[in-house]
């Protein structure tokens, strides 16, 4: 019996990787360097110790200055969403609605910062669904590792094999699988990729397919 359904934030509940697709390299061009789609795609949820390592390889710079990097992509995030809105993920509010009248716990572990996916799912209205936040910044290491999911999991009470893990990205699907969950992935950006098709519990279109797997 699922008892919790724990989720990805960024491309699985609310709409911000196509702004990250187009903020990531532009940042990365700021400052002289170039990254490719295929580089962005392989970044999408990946705790920062690996995101470090990996944008540096990336820049070909020794001296690359990630914390820059990253204000400097966070300031053109907010310009996108302050032009663009921020909208909710397809079938998520009628997911989250049907998982609480069930009386199952909705929770988040995310790569982003807790104060920031706060005021995101407090803007996108949805805020009041969850029970916890848990961010890899305060992990040792984030996604794909499985630290994230395993705290979340033991934060609430629960085992993992009690808990949905929805994702939309692979990092976030080994993180996931590697913690014992059943993970359901909502691909985002890009279809899903073969590797990991074997570790998921379901692949679905859309949030409200998920109702049924409940």
């Amino acid at each position: 019996m699922i008892k919790a359904v724990i989720f990805d934030l960024d491309g699985t509940l609310i709409d911000t990787e196509k702004h990250f697709r187009v903020n990531w390299p532009k940042a990365f061009e700021h400052f002289g360097y170039k990254m490719t789609d295929e580089q962005y795609l392989s970044i999408r949820s990946l705790g920062k110790p690996f995101v470090q390592e990996t944008l540096k390889k990336y820049s070909g710079d020794s001296d690359f200055n990630y914390e820059k990097v990253v204000e400097y992509r966070s300031m053109l995030m907010e310009e996108s969403l302050e032009k663009y809105g921020l909208e909710v993920k397809a079938g998520a509010e009628e997911l989250l609605s049907y998982l609480g009248e069930k009386g199952i716990i909705c929770a988040i572990a995310t790569a982003s910062p807790v104060d920031r996916s706060e005021r995101y799912l407090k803007k996108a209205g949805i805020l009041h669904y969850f029970d916890r936040i848990i961010s890899a910044r305060n992990m040792k290491e984030g996604k794909p590792s499985p630290d994230v999911y395993q705290f979340a999991v033991k934060e609430l009470g629960l085992k993992p094999e009690e808990c949905f893990a929805v994702e939309d990205s692979p990092n976030g699907v080994i993180s996931a699988y590697k913690a014992g969950l059943k993970v359901i992935m909502v691909p985002d950006q890009a279809p899903a990729e073969e590797e990991v098709k074997p570790l998921l519990y379901a692949l679905v279109d859309s949030l409200s397919d998920i109702k049924k797997l409940v």
